[in-house]
């Protein structure tokens, strides 16, 4: 490929991604949200992360895995309960990591 075709490539990757995420923003700029509108788009990040963190977690290898080999799945248990009760981003990371870390060490 040469570097004219490379360079329209990416500039069209780059108006299919920003255009989609520009236009909402744009739109409801001077407007104001009903509460309720407001209320449901708050719940659309944890939505989000939970469509793609529950998958990987139940069924790491495409099967359930509720298993002790499942170290992702009990790791996450403890993690949770840390980003839960101190909503500490880093908490949470260090907690999920560390336990990782010692069902590897522990379990496998």
């Amino acid at each position: 490929m040469d570097q004219e075709t490379i360079f329209l490539t990416i500039l069209g990757m780059m108006a299919v991604t920003y255009i989609p995420r520009a236009l909402p923003v744009l739109a409801l700029a001077r407007r104001t949200l009903p509460e309720p509108v407001i209320r449901w788009l708050g719940f659309i990040p944890v939505a989000v992360l939970s469509a793609m963190l529950v998958p990987s977690l139940l069924a790491p290898e495409k099967i359930l895995d509720f298993s002790l080999r499942n170290i992702f799945l009990w790791a996450a248990v403890p993690t949770f309960l840390v980003c839960w009760k101190t909503r500490s981003f880093v908490g949470a990371v260090v907690t999920g990591m560390g336990c990782v870390a010692l069902g590897r060490l522990f379990l496998t």
